[in-house]
């Protein structure tokens, strides 16, 4: 047993020596050759592969783009994107019209061809473990490609951070949506629960389950590892930053920066409803709307919507004047299936004129609908931010969240005793939630809505890059000669 052990390690080392070694050897010159032909000019990479998907990671990564050109307009911005199929004109158009958010100088576009490589499908088991290398090895692309001075990770490739930092002799930075493990994530595997990370035939077996969590916990080690080669590390929320903090354990460099949400053209829009039918048409005359705002991706639960607004029909007084219309933006193949799937279960569940589905809706088209919603429901189960609901609060909408994560501790929270919106966690709750709402007197409805209005001035886009620059500034500056 024990020398076939050593033979193992023995092969082990050698490999790493004699292959891994070299080639990261081999890419470190071909990096450092390309810094040397490219210039003096600084450059900030933000790697950001769906960087045209029209989320709100998305508004984060463009106001942030926005905030480094107005505030260090001598440096070059660079964007490493997957969009092969989009020009550069495009995504910016595309950022202008769902954002609201044009940029004053020009950014270069590094379109990676290997994007494949992070989606999730391509990896029907260890799913984690394939993105995360996967997303190394759309790095090493990028790095190749326009290796830069300041690396920033937009949307959550932590394992990316060694490879710049490391190889790349970057400054490095992230800004933290979503942990890809959490805590939450390891006790939902651990109690045996069913749920989008954690399937039935796992959860119903005692054996596979301790795999399982052996597999998550060597990740989530890895994942610290990995998290700890960024030299300033924002999240989104409270929720976030807890979980951050718990698995890369560094505290000393951690901060809340809130997303930027786009209040200032949603707080134009008046408390009172337009009509209806005045935005959507004749058809729509004296429909009461619950809005949903949200890419169409598990997490989401789309599906609690439907189910819960199926039961709230139910015990309400007039069904026939309400209507649930659900937007957002569809990524991929997945996200259309998933569309797909939610229209089956509008017709199982014979809600075709209760429920209708826009994807891929420009910003005029929003604020248009937001203009008319009288609630705005959120469904996703520990939520990193959501966007979404303080969109609701500015536009005058009754946010109507999960009781869980950011919506929880940070956005739909009583201000100076006065109630900013509601939570909800099943379809029970949610369908009473509903009905509370419309009970509502104009008084109390007055009362909420100008409350959640105050509130959400907190996270404006003047507040987001006043924290994120004093948040990144310690990597936007050169290393100390002596390092």
């Amino acid at each position: 047993c024990y020398p076939n052990m050593i033979c193992v390690l023995t092969t082990g080392i050698a490999v790493t020596f004699c292959i891994i070694l070299p080639c990261l050897a081999c890419l470190k010159i071909l990096v450092l050759n390309r810094k040397w032909r490219r210039g003096s000019q600084k450059v900030i990479g933000f790697f950001h592969p769906y960087c045209n998907a029209g989320g709100g990671g998305e508004r984060v990564l463009w106001c942030a783009v926005r905030a480094i050109q107005e505030s260090h307009p001598g440096v070059k911005c660079v964007v490493y994107t997957g969009d092969i199929t989009s020009t550069a004109s495009q995504i910016l158009n595309k950022a202008s019209s769902t954002f609201g958010i044009t940029l004053s100088n020009s950014v270069d576009f590094v379109f990676l061809r290997r994007r494949r490589w992070v989606e999730a499908t391509r990896y029907p088991i260890l799913t984690l473990l394939g993105q995360s290398m996967g997303s190394v090895w759309l790095g090493v692309e990028a790095l190749l490609a326009c290796p830069p001075d300041v690396f920033l990770d937009t949307m959550g490739y932590a394992f990316t951070l060694p490879l710049f930092k490391y190889i790349g002799g970057c400054r490095t930075g992230c800004y933290v949506h979503y942990p890809t493990i959490s805590t939450d994530m390891l006790n939902v595997v651990e109690c045996q629960n069913d749920s989008f990370n954690n399937r039935k035939l796992i959860a119903r077996s005692k054996l596979l389950t301790k795999c399982k969590l052996i597999y998550y916990r060597a990740f989530a080690f890895m994942y610290g590892v990995a998290g700890r080669c960024s030299e300033a590390v924002l999240t989104n929320s409270s929720w976030t930053l807890n979980h951050i903090n718990q698995i890369w354990k560094c505290q000393q460099i951690t901060s809340i920066v809130f997303p930027p949400c786009d209040i200032s053209g949603f707080l134009e829009i008046p408390l009172t409803r337009k009509p209806t039918q005045d935005i959507l048409g004749e058809k729509y005359e004296g429909k009461l709307i619950v809005l949903s705002i949200a890419q169409f991706r598990p997490e989401k639960n789309h599906s609690l919507q439907v189910e819960s607004f199926h039961k709230f029909l139910s015990i309400c007084e007039d069904p026939s004047k309400h209507l649930l219309l659900m937007v957002g933006g569809c990524r991929n193949e997945g996200d259309e299936s998933r569309v797909a799937e939610l229209k089956s279960l509008i017709s199982k569940l014979n809600l075709q004129e209760k429920v209708e589905i826009r994807t891929n809706i420009s910003f005029g088209e929003l604020k248009d609908l937001l203009s008319v919603a009288h609630v705005g429901i959120h469904t996703m189960s520990n939520e990193h931010f959501g966007i979404g609901v303080v969109e609701f609060q500015a536009a005058g909408v009754i946010a109507l969240a999960n009781n869980s994560g950011g919506p929880k501790m940070d956005i739909v929270k009583e201000i100076q005793g006065c109630q900013t919106g509601f939570l909800a966690h099943d379809v029970t709750t949610y369908s009473e939630a509903l009905r509370d709402i419309y009970s509502l007197t104009v008084e109390k409805r007055t009362e909420i809505l100008g409350s959640a209005r105050a509130a959400c001035k907190r996270f404006s886009e003047q507040e987001f890059k006043q924290h994120f620059l004093a948040a990144i500034s310690p990597v936007l500056v050169s290393r100390p000669k002596t390092e």
